[in-house]
This record gives C-alpha cells, sequence and structure tokens, in this order.
C-alpha cells in the first residue's frame, strides 16, 4: 500500500530528517525553530510513524527518527498529485505555470535547459 502524501507540517518534518538524518524530537524542534512545543513534535512523530512516513530507532535512550523513504521519491508522489489534480495531468500546464509566477534564478534555468537536452528527458 503506497505510503500518504504528507501535510504541512509534516512534510516541514521531513525536510529536517532529509536535511540532518536521523534525529531525535529534541533536535527536529530546535531545527524547526517553531512554536510547536516537544510534546506537539513527539506526537506529530509517533503519528508519522504510525502512518508509515518515518522510522524510528528504538536501541537508544532518545528515540530517533528517520525518514521513510528520500527526498526525491516523497517529491515526485507530490509533483504527481499537484499535476494530477490542479492541471489535469498536464506537466506542461504545470511547469509553465511555475515559470510564470516566480522568476527562476539563472541557475535553475541552466538546469532545467539540460534536462529538456536530455534525450532520455530525465534527471541526473
Amino acid at each position: 500500500m503506497p505510503l500518504p502524501l504528507p501535510t504541512e507540517s509534516e512534510l516541514a518534518i521531513l525536510r529536517v530528517l532529509w536535511d540532518r538524518g536521523p534525529s531525535s524530537v529534541r533536535q527536529v524542534q530546535q531545527a524547526l525553530d517553531s512554536p510547536v512545543g516537544y510534546t506537539g513534535i513527539l506526537k506529530l512523530l509517533q503519528l508519522m510513524a504510525a502512518k508509515g512516513l518515518v522510522r524510528r530507532d528504538e536501541s537508544e535512550r532518545a528515540h530517533l527518527y528517520k525518514a521513510a523513504e528520500p527526498r526525491a521519491r516523497t517529491e515526485a508522489r507530490l509533483v504527481r498529485r499537484l499535476t494530477d489534480r490542479a492541471f489535469g495531468g498536464s506537466t506542461a500546464s504545470l511547469v509553465m505555470r511555475a515559470l510564470s509566477d516566480k522568476r527562476a534564478s539563472p541557475e535553475e534555468l541552466r538546469r532545467i535547459r539540460e534536462l529538456l537536452d536530455r534525450p532520455d528527458g530525465k534527471g541526473k
């Protein structure tokens, strides 16, 4: 059964785990710099573990949490969902909207051109 898509709060926690690697509740809370307290972050991580979004290592006194899947896989699932729901499955419409709403940096444009120039159309 596929993993559920993360909520905004869950995605913020996943970003911390992807960037920092396995982390304790306290480390996640400090990295988020959020008004949500320790128990709030703990509850979110427990819910995320129950959903399968994170894995918990209980071998140490302070349990460590890590993302259950790589960032790229989660991002791909989120983009597919957005493309299907908001753009009727049209990748071109998604890209055109994204590029018309926010100016891409020269580096981002270079990377987009590289991707478009690849024969298979896939990134590195």
